[in-house]
């Protein structure tokens, strides 16, 4: 089989490089000259663990190649993906422009049956104007050459990526035809012969359910991040209450880690794309509206703690930063949590040491010289007057307290991922503060 993907960013990358390790025929395209570049040269243009092997075995194989011109092979493919960004516009609706323009392109040239594959986040209804687009396109042209349009969205979490698209929970399928459905079901057999489910459905409940997923999820942390909150003030342990809850069957243990608020490319874009689709159905989510807002003003937590301790003077304080990306494994800052503390902490006239395992150049790029970028934790709490801690790398664990406390200037710590054992912390003179304990 050969499939086309429209888009090289993360989704599409993790994508055909996954496709191309079962076997399959994988074009990827992309409007971008300086990252096709660079990826037929071997260069990947962004941190996922086990990605950079994965395209460079099957490039080498060529069952994996990049390019930049759709049409060229537009009829050599039997599916064709949009894995194109979906980025939110200023009102917090997804922007559909990019797969628009996909689906144009394919109506224009596209000249045999074609399978078309929305990959990316997409609100409902997308797929019929992705429909309509095609045809309107072939109307131009004065020809009816038969397609179809299916959504398959994705549940990749960044940092396990490939695991998650070659081991996954389920794999959502919307269709509205016998034929698309014969072609992903050809597609996705390497994997339903390993035992991993597709689930088949329409096509409106396959695009609802990436969303529905991911705003569920998103409630658990801002729910967690509420009641650690409350914690706080009523004199509870929120590890306690934690356990508590997640032994419950019902509930479970998975995701309701408190923490200084979620980021990434889709929690927050799609808990705001889901709010600003049920208002153009005239319809309030009002649950996911406190998520939205509890998750804006968690983001602020670590900054009000510190506030709190310094009784409102920060002018000139030296505050190191340790994790900048929304979460480990990924040098994503996109919504991170950092960028809100960071903006926070230099308004406030602080300076700011910040280091992160991998996502520096991402962090140089965001802000320039107006933080100090450091080479190791170490470095980044030299006399330091506090300590954040925002991303839990692996690296961030264990540290040698011993040369922190040294190091510092204050030896003050916030935990805004509840890593660190308070009592070691005290046992070494270092005071800690976390999150929904007292």
């Amino acid at each position: 089989m050969n499939i086309t993907i429209v888009g090289t960013g993360y989704v599409g990358l993790v994508t055909g490089a996954c496709f191309a390790e079962m076997g399959t025929q994988v074009q990827c395209i992309d409007i971008d000259a300086t990252k096709i570049a660079s990826l037929n040269r071997g260069v990947i243009p962004i941190f996922e663990p086990g990605l950079e092997n994965l395209v460079h075995t099957n490039a080498a194989a060529g069952r994996l190649k990049f390019g930049m011109d759709l049409t060229a092979v537009i009829n050599e493919s039997d599916i064709v993906f949009s894995a194109v960004g979906t980025p939110p516009d200023e009102n917090g609706s997804a922007d559909l422009k990019y797969v628009l323009d996909v689906a144009r392109t394919v109506g224009r040239s596209v000249n045999k049956y074609i399978l078309f594959v929305t990959k990316s986040t997409v609100p409902v209804g997308t797929a019929e104007r992705v429909r309509a687009v095609i045809g309107e396109e072939q109307r131009r042209r004065g020809v009816a050459i038969p397609f179809d349009v299916a959504s398959n969205p994705e549940f990749l979490k960044e940092g396990a990526a490939i695991d998650d698209f070659m081991r996954p929970d389920r794999i959502v399928v919307g269709i509205d035809s016998n034929k698309a459905r014969a072609l992903m079901e050809q597609l996705y057999k390497p994997f339903t012969l390993n035992g991993h489910p597709v689930i088949f459905m329409d096509i409106a409940s396959a695009e609802m359910t990436k969303y529905a997923a991911n705003a569920m999820l998103a409630t658990r942390i801002s729910f967690m991040n509420d009641i650690a909150n409350l914690c706080e003030r009523v004199g509870a342990n929120v590890h306690d209450v934690r356990k508590g809850i997640g032994s419950d069957p019902r509930i479970g243990a998975r995701f309701l880690y408190p923490g200084c608020g979620y980021g990434g490319s889709c929690f927050p874009k799609d808990v705001k794309a889901l709010i600003k689709t049920a208002a153009e159905y005239d319809y309030n989510m009002r649950v996911l509206q406190a998520v939205e807002d509890v998750n804006e003003e968690q983001k602020e937590i670590l900054y009000r703690k510190l506030l709190n301790r310094f009784d409102g003077e920060l002018q000139g304080k030296t505050v190191a930063v340790w994790g900048l990306s929304f979460k480990p494994q990924t040098d994503d800052m996109r919504e991170a949590p950092s960028l809100t503390l960071i903006e926070k902490l230099l308004a406030a006239g602080c300076t700011v040491n910040a280091y992160d395992p991998v996502a520096m150049p991402e962090a140089r790029r965001l802000f320039g010289n107006r933080i100090a970028c450091a080479r190791t934790i170490y470095e980044a709490v030299q006399k330091a007057d506090a300590l954040l801690l925002v991303t839990e790398w692996k690296e961030f664990r264990l540290p040698d307290w011993p040369a922190v406390k040294q190091a510092m200037k204050t030896p003050v710590v916030f935990d805004g991922r509840n890593i660190y054992d308070k009592a070691e912390l005290l046992a070494q003179e270092i005071e800690y503060y976390g999150l929904g304990t007292r």
